[in-house]
């Protein structure tokens, strides 16, 4: 059964840093597309950042561009993404998700067939 764990949210203030980690089992994921999205209270899921395989030229929303940088441990099955100048506007619920395609940088929830939990990021201002 493919599984993926979110962790490393929390309650920062602005301004602060934090790390989320997603580790996946159940599956090899080394070859697909891992990525971030996240949902505020009554907003829909967006996309947040994107890394293919290789980890080469990872794709951003602007929203997050220069604050943020997804990386990924195909040793682990894991995929990270280190958030700088945490801002309020990026309070949410922190998705990481697997579209087992390999070259693709989907912004679309629905390019992606498995998600975690979910993590939740509070930056108070």
């Amino acid at each position: 059964q493919v599984q993926l764990v979110g962790s490393g949210g929390g309650l920062v203030q602005a301004g602060d840093s934090l790390r989320l980690s997603c580790a996946a089992s159940g599956r090899t994921f080394s070859y697909y597309t891992m990525a971030w999205f996240r949902q505020a209270p009554g907003k829909e899921r967006e996309f947040v950042s994107a890394i293919i395989w290789s980890g080469s030229s990872p794709r951003y929303a602007d929203s997050v561009k220069g604050r943020f940088t997804i990386s990924r441990d195909n040793t682990k099955n894991t995929v990270y993404l280190q958030m700088n100048s945490l801002r309020s506007e990026d309070t949410a619920v922190y998705y990481c998700a697997v579209d087992t395609s390999r070259l693709r940088l989907g912004v679309f929830p629905a390019e992606y067939e498995y998600w975690g939990q979910g993590t939740q990021v509070t930056v108070s201002s």
